[in-house]
């Protein structure tokens, strides 16, 4: 065997021996740089959001990083020209309470935000001057308990104005959204003779002909919710009796099938 073979092999050696008294010391043998280490299921999503969201000039808070983690899409990301004013990012609400911190963006189901793109397709052939403004979507459930919580009512009525965090609400889905018609131009909303989170019958769309017989509304109001609910009908949405600016894309049910509530 010449020298050279000698020398290979006794270095070959020597590496093998160091390894094995690192192994029995329990320290860490590196692996060579050719292999990588093996994830768990998932875990290379996660990573590629985390980087994703951690992009240099964006601001990114904890609540916005869980919602993106969990599937759900930025609304005016798929609809550009839609404008978004979180009310509960504000105190501008029914509990005067901001429960969203600095977050500023809507987040839905991506298939929501795709169905409510097919109603502003409708609304700007119709009305080109006008737009969404969306005041709500997803609401995480720990947000859902934090108004639950802070609701000065008996138990036993606050599902009359908050739903029960323990059962989950479309809005925990991330498959609900509250929203008006604005003027595309400036922003402003259009009258619909309540504002948003407003508890009473001239709030009722089951409720507007006594409304209007009684004054408490005007043709022009109801005409303008009329709008709103026909091109949201033409996304697939539903609308619900009590409040004239919520609308859902699925039932209770069919949301429990396809997705997971929002924590």
């Amino acid at each position: 065997m010449s020298t050279g073979w000698r020398i290979l092999i006794f270095f070959l050696a020597a590496a093998c021996h160091s390894a094995s008294e690192k192994q029995t010391a329990g320290e860490p043998v590196p692996m060579p740089p050719l292999v990588s280490e093996s994830k768990p299921v998932g875990q290379g999503r996660e990573d590629a959001v985390s980087e994703e969201i951690q992009a240099p000039g964006q601001d990114v808070g904890a609540l916005e990083k869980r919602l993106l983690a969990a599937g759900l899409v930025d609304v005016q990301a798929i609809i550009p020209e839609v404008r978004v004013d979180l009310k509960y990012a504000s105190t501008d609400n029914f509990f005067g309470k901001n429960v969203y911190g600095s977050l500023s963006r809507c987040y839905m189901q991506p298939e929501v935000a795709d169905m409510l793109k097919i109603a502003y397709l409708e609304l700007s052939d119709r009305y080109p001057e006008l737009t969404f403004l969306v005041y709500d979507a997803v609401r995480p459930q720990s947000v859902q308990q934090i108004l639950w919580d802070e609701l000065d009512k008996p138990d036993s009525i606050k599902p009359l104005y908050v739903a029960d965090p323990e059962k989950g609400s479309l809005h925990n889905f991330g498959v609900a959204v509250d929203l008006t018609l604005a003027r595309k131009d400036n922003g402003e909303p259009l009258d619909m003779g309540t504002g948003y989170d407003y508890f009473g019958y001239p709030a009722y769309p089951d409720r507007e002909e006594q409304m209007l017989a009684q004054g408490k509304l005007r043709p022009e109001q109801v005409a303008n919710r009329q709008i709103l609910r026909d091109v949201m009908k033409k996304g697939g949405f539903t609308g619900i009796g009590s409040e004239w600016w919520h609308f859902n894309a699925y039932s209770r049910k069919v949301a429990g099938e396809k997705f997971d509530i929002v924590k």
